[in-house]
C-alpha cells in the first residue's frame, strides 16, 4: 500500500478515498461522526450522512432545534470523522460551520422520500417523547395535512456546511505502523505534514 502523498491536494485525495469506499463499503460510505460541543464545552457526537461536498465544504442536514442543531448553530464549529473499515482508512476534518441557503436546503429536501419529509415535520428531535403512539399520531396529522400536496421543507430543518481548515488522512499499516498526514489551510493554500502514528 502506497504512502499518503504530503504534497497531494487534500480534496482530490478525499475524492479518491471516498470513491474507493463507495465501491467497497457494505453500508453508507457517506456515514460520518459529527462532533460538536454544548454551552458548557462538553463534547457530543453522533453519526450522520454526508449529502454533498466540494471545496466550499461538507454538507449534512438536520433539525436545527435538535441538540446537535442548537450546538452547531451556537458554537459554529465542528469536527467530522469518516471511518471506512473495508479500506482501513479514516479522514478527520475540523472547521467552522455555516447554515446552507434556503434554496440549497429546499432542493435537497425535495429529493427525500415522502415519509422522510413527513418525519421531518412530525419529529421534535431530541425532545422527550411520552410514547411511540404520540409520535405516530403526529406523523398521521402531517400525512393528513399534506395529503395530495407536495411536502414543503419545515422551517426548522436545513443543511449545515463544515468548511475544513484541517483535513487529516490516516491509513492502517501492519504492526500499527500507520501512515498519517495532516493538511492545514493557510493564506498560501493547503500544505501537508506527516505525523507519527
Amino acid at each position: 500500500m502506497a504512502l499518503i502523498d504530503e504534497a497531494a491536494d487534500p480534496f482530490a485525495l478525499f475524492e479518491t478515498w471516498f470513491q474507493e469506499a463507495e465501491a467497497s463499503e457494505i453500508n453508507d460510505p457517506n456515514a460520518m461522526t459529527v462532533a460538536s460541543v454544548d454551552r458548557e464545552g462538553l463534547p457530543d457526537a453522533r453519526i450522520l450522512l454526508l449529502k454533498g461536498w466540494s471545496r466550499d465544504g461538507f454538507v449534512f442536514y438536520t433539525n436545527l432545534t435538535s441538540e446537535k442543531g442548537v450546538q452547531l448553530l451556537e458554537q459554529r464549529k465542528a469536527a467530522l470523522l469518516f471511518h471506512w473499515k473495508s479500506q482501513r482508512r479514516q479522514v478527520r476534518l475540523r472547521g467552522p460551520v455555516e447554515q446552507v441557503s434556503d434554496e440549497v436546503a429546499d432542493t435537497y429536501f425535495a429529493t427525500r422520500p415522502r415519509q422522510s419529509q413527513l418525519g421531518a415535520w412530525a419529529s421534535d428531535q431530541s425532545s422527550p417523547l411520552a410514547d411511540r403512539e404520540t409520535f405516530e399520531a403526529q406523523l398521521a396529522k402531517f400525512e393528513a395535512q399534506f395529503d395530495g400536496k407536495n411536502v414543503p421543507r419545515p422551517p426548522h430543518w436545513s443543511g449545515l456546511c463544515l468548511m475544513p481548515s484541517f483535513m487529516e488522512f490516516w491509513q492502517d499499516r501492519e504492526f500499527r505502523l500507520h501512515d498519517r498526514v495532516r493538511f492545514s489551510q493557510s493564506p498560501a493554500g493547503w500544505s501537508g505534514q506527516r505525523l507519527y502514528p
